[in-house]
Order: structure tokens, then sequence, then C-alpha cells
């Protein structure tokens, strides 16, 4: 068995700054009167006839167990009480424009990862500070004070461990691991909150009887590649605060989808186009969250015998619109041949990507 070793650059310092309930934030400060009430941001089910996706929700909404990408209706059932905005995504992007050129004051190595979070390294910074948590804290300030707005940071010396101290305290946290800390902090950490662990792995990792870093950290290395392949070698080391990516600010995302698979069979048309919409819906909530629009809408479907299709379409005009999203995904699903055999995956994604705004360029 091959033995990878165990790598670890301890010698940047990054900052993950993550606004808090941004869109939700905007409305609220520019309608005084929404504070203190759940706001949520998406479609009213009342005038959708049930249909839309919450893109994302404030703190008070967060209270009665709504998120994002729950359908409207469910969080309308959650909390009838709230406040619902459809959004001014045009809006978002301008701000989040303004708050990017903020980070750019402090350093260049800026990775937006979609209009309300980045990475910054500040190793070298542009004001020659030796301390990241000062930074982070300028940072802060900075954003309140000209835009009215918080954010919480996680300080750290990789992504990983700044991505998950910016998530510790929430809203208006700043949360710094410390080299000689992040085993001991990873260690209690529940292994649903380690980055990157997806909700299937998770429950894998529950039939191993992992539960937080501290089951992980005394799994071996080989038992985690021979159950999990190339990502065991990440978790092994992840849960020993070791994940050496840098800080990429030039990297752009190509495609923005959304796909479900489904336990119980759909055979129906309605069930089929139901699910289409939902699919269409989240992609279209993610390229608002990301300032991007796409041009090819592709659809897949996997059958009950695992035969998977792909078809797409190409549009003249590059969109972000759900209606249009769904409305051309029906229409690739209407021009497949008949399959009676049941479907068991559906997915939706947008490829050709480019920028909402030919000004704005919103990098992952």
């Amino acid at each position: 068995m091959l033995v990878y070793p165990l790598l670890d650059d301890r010698s940047r310092k990054i900052i993950h700054i993550d606004m808090d309930a941004f869109f939700a934030a905007v409305e609220e400060r520019d309608n005084p009167e929404l504070v203190g009430k759940p706001v949520i941001i998406g479609s009213d089910p009342r005038q959708t006839g049930g249909r839309g996706v919450v893109s994302t929700c404030n703190y008070e909404a967060r209270k009665f167990g709504v998120h994002s990408a729950m359908s409207s209706k469910e969080a309308y059932n959650r909390c009838p009480q709230a406040v619902f905005i459809s959004g001014n995504y045009q809006k978002y992007q301008e701000i989040g424009q303004q708050i990017r050129q903020i980070f750019y004051r402090y350093t260049d190595l800026v990775e937006p990862m979609s209009v309300d979070e980045a990475y910054l390294d500040v190793t070298e910074n542009k004001l020659g500070l030796s301390s990241a948590v000062k930074v982070a804290k300028m940072i802060q300030y900075d954003i309140w004070q000209e835009l009215r707005l918080t954010c919480s940071a996680g300080v750290s010396y990789n992504k990983f461990l700044a991505k998950l101290a910016s998530d510790f305290e929430k809203p208006k946290g700043l949360t710094l691991i410390l080299p000689d800390q992040a085993e001991d902090f990873l260690k209690e950490l529940p292994i649903e909150k380690f980055h990157g662990v997806g909700k299937k792995t998770v429950e894998r990792l529950h039939e191993m009887s992992i539960y937080k870093g501290a089951d992980l950290q005394a799994v071996p290395e080989h038992v985690l590649i021979d159950r999990f392949g190339r990502f065991g070698y990440e978790l092994y080391r992840k849960a020993r605060g070791i994940s050496n990516s840098p800080v990429k600010p030039n990297r752009i995302r190509k495609s923005i989808g959304s796909e479900r698979t489904y336990g119980k069979l759909l055979f129906t048309q309605e069930d089929i186009l139901a699910e289409i919409e939902k699919n269409a819906r989240r992609v279209a909530a993610s390229l608002h969250k990301h300032g991007r629009k796409g041009r090819s809408i592709v659809l897949k479907v996997r059958y009950a015998d695992f035969s998977t299709l792909t078809k797409r379409e190409t549009l003249e005009v590059a969109t972000d619109d759900a209606d249009l999203i769904n409305l051309h995904a029906r229409h690739i699903f209407d021009s497949l041949e008949e399959n009676a055999s049941g479907i068991r995956l559906l997915g939706v994604t947008l490829t050709n990507l480019e920028d909402s705004k030919s000004s704005i360029l919103l990098e992952l």
C-alpha cells in the first residue's frame, strides 16, 4: 500500500469572509421595517401556486428551520408569517463588487467563492501587517462602516480551516484557529460540519461509527482510501487540519447544475415535470448567488435500468431566469424518446457561463 507523506504547509495566513445572510441583510438595510421579522428571499408560494425555491433567508427565518434550497411551499408551512421577497440580484451583485473592492485594499490574492464569500491570502498584504486577525477585523469594520452590512471571518493557515472558522460563530463572528489548535478543534467537530463532506459521505461515515473529528482521526489512512478512494486520502488529512490548496484568484466556474436521485422512481408526467422545475429553480438560485448566466441548458435523465441520456439546448442570449430554464429543460424532456421504465435521476445544468454584468468578474 502506497502511503503519501503528510506535507503540511503552515506558513500562510488565510482569511475566509462570509457575509451574514447577505441577500436578506441587504433588504433589511434598505427597508428598516423588515428588521426583526423573518425574511425569505424567494418566490412567494401564495402567488406561484406553491412553486419556487428559497434562495436564502435571515436568521429570524432560520429559527423556524427555513434554509436555502428548501421549497418555498415548505418554507411557508414552517413560517407563514415570513416576508417573501423575490430578490434584486443585480443590486446584490453591485454590492458584492463593492465588498470585493474592500478586499483588494488588503491583498490581490482574493478567491471569490460566490457574491457573498471569498478567501483572502494575507500572508503578504498591502498594509504590511503581520496579524491576519487585525486584517480581518479591519475588513469587517470597513464593510460595516461603508455598507452597513455584517460578515463573519475565519482566520487560519489554510482555506479548509478558515472556512470552518468563519462558520463557527455567526453572525458577526471572528474565529482564529492556530496550527497547534487545529486537531483539538477538529476532534469535537461533527463530521457533517467538515467542509466538502457531502450528505452521502456523511451517511457512509456514520455507518463506520464516525460521527465527529476524533472518530475520523482514529481511522487508518489505508482504510479511508480503501472505502473512499482519492477522497479518503483527503479525509485523512482534513481530520488533521492539513489542506495545502492555495488561494486561486483566477479560477472560473464552468457550469452550475442541480440533480437529484429518487429512491422512489418517477413515472407520471406530472411528477417528472415538477422535479425538472425544482432543479431549474435551484440552478437559477445558484446562478444568482454566483453572479453568472448560462447559454447552454443540459438535461440529464437516468432510467430504472441505469441507462443515462443527456441532451442540451443552446440559447441566443445567456439567462439566469428560472422560468426560462425550466421551459427549455421541459422542451428537452419532451423531445426524448418515450421510455416506460421509471426515472431514478433528473438533473439540470447550465454551461457556457458568463458574468451577469459584463463589468463584473465573479470567479470561483
